[in-house]
């Protein structure tokens, strides 16, 4: 596997098990049938627990069943999962990321022992409720909301483009509580954290259908009405924004690292294609134009993987910032997006079936341009980074 930079020769033999085991799992247990999977618009939901026995759910987290490994394992696990689809990385970094991160981070000792033995061993399968019909790049808008009732909380309102919520057996649903009269109706109510199970009465997942990108990923919705929950279910440890953008960073960092694996695959593809096509008597991979295809992902593909090592050894020391993340995501998911569209053109026609990984990638890769922050969105948290002036007022 491309590693030009021999940036793999220093991982420790944790750090290799990690990557390899997740290499052959893809290998022997996905990748056969992603291509089919990818076409019927399904995910092979019957690998959830097995995914979650190899460890594959929060592995970077400490306790409660977490090994607690490196963040540059971890990042290799997002890598390799990704090179096989972006559908079972979102899975995983949703679980884990999205889901197990916030309730080890914020929940009570109890949330913690309930759900996240569950959740790491795939037993349970938890979503992230944030986005709504109204509210994509501006979270804090959001109109969803919790009122007290009786011993706990009613929530009501609508999220949507919730990666596993169709098969979610908890969400973390974050809304606007209400409660208190000075809070108000608008954004002024603070933004807290909810899990909500989703058998609860007045709670619906339905199936998002007909999309054109990550078909082999399970996306809903999460509607809410009238649902009740006790206090207990309530994440203690924080309160407003600070909590599902905290979420937000933890897998931006993963896809950051997932995005490079889906650009190495691709240039995999076409460089063994490239080597195997012949045309006017010898393999086009001796034509100049395809030399400098390859050059020039391979390069690029290298630059994105010094970036993720980077935020590995930052993380590690706690040093590791939003904006760095935010220079990293929009890096490298729209390098894995010009490096698949460039396999693919190498593939000529072949290229655009699901034989070859390179389109679907590519495919894939729209949709991972636009959430957990769209490009123009990290540009403009760049842009404030940089300058001290927010463009988004």
């Amino acid at each position: 596997m491309l590693d030009y930079l021999s940036l793999e020769a220093d991982l420790d033999e944790e750090e290799r098990l990690i990557r390899d085991t997740a290499r052959e799992f893809v290998a022997d247990r996905v990748r056969p049938e992603i291509g089919d999977h990818f076409e019927n618009g399904t995910f092979p939901t019957d690998l959830i627990p097995e995914m979650g026995e190899m460890g594959f759910y929060a592995p970077n987290l400490e306790g409660y069943g977490s090994p607690g490994v490196s963040e540059t394992a971890y990042g290799l696990l997002m890598q390799e999962l990704e090179a096989c689809d972006s559908g079972l990385r979102s899975m995983a970094s949703v679980q884990g990321a999205l889901v197990m991160y916030p309730i080890h981070a914020y929940g009570s000792e109890a949330q913690k022992e309930e759900w996240l033995p569950a959740l790491g061993e795939g037993e349970a399968v938890g979503c992230f409720g944030l986005t709504e019909p109204e509210h994509g790049s501006d979270p804090a808008g959001m109109e969803t909301y919790a009122k007290r009732g009786g011993d706990g909380f009613v929530l009501n309102g609508s999220k949507t483009w919730i990666t596993n919520s169709p098969v979610a057996d908890v969400a973390l649903v974050w809304a606007r509580d209400r409660s208190s009269e000075s809070a108000g109706d608008g954004e002024s109510a603070p933004v807290r954290g909810f899990l909500v199970e989703t058998d609860r009465d007045g709670v619906s997942t339905d199936e998002i259908d007909e999309k054109l990108s990550m078909r082999a990923s399970i996306t809903g919705t999460v509607d809410l009405t009238d649902v009740r929950i006790p206090e207990t279910n309530v994440l203690p440890g924080v309160s407003g924004m600070k909590g599902p953008l905290s979420c937000l960073t933890q897998a931006r960092y993963g896809i950051a690292w997932g995005a490079v694996g889906a650009a190495r695959d691709c240039f995999e593809v076409a460089r063994e294609y490239a080597g195997d096509r012949e045309q006017f008597g010898g393999p086009i991979a001796r034509f100049q134009l395809q030399q400098e295809k390859l050059a020039e992902m391979a390069t690029q593909i290298a630059l994105g993987q010094l970036l993720v090592y980077r935020l590995a050894e930052l993380k590690e020391r706690g040093d590791l910032r939003p904006q760095q993340v935010s220079m990293a995501k929009r890096n490298n998911v729209r390098m894995a997006r010009d490096v698949a569209r460039t396999a693919r053109e190498m593939l000529g026609g072949n290229g655009i079936t699901t034989d070859y990984s390179p389109m679907r990638h590519m495919a894939n890769m729209e949709t991972v341009y636009t959430y957990e922050g769209t490009h123009d969105i990290h540009t403009l948290v760049l842009g404030q980074d940089l300058t001290g002036i927010a463009a988004f007022e």
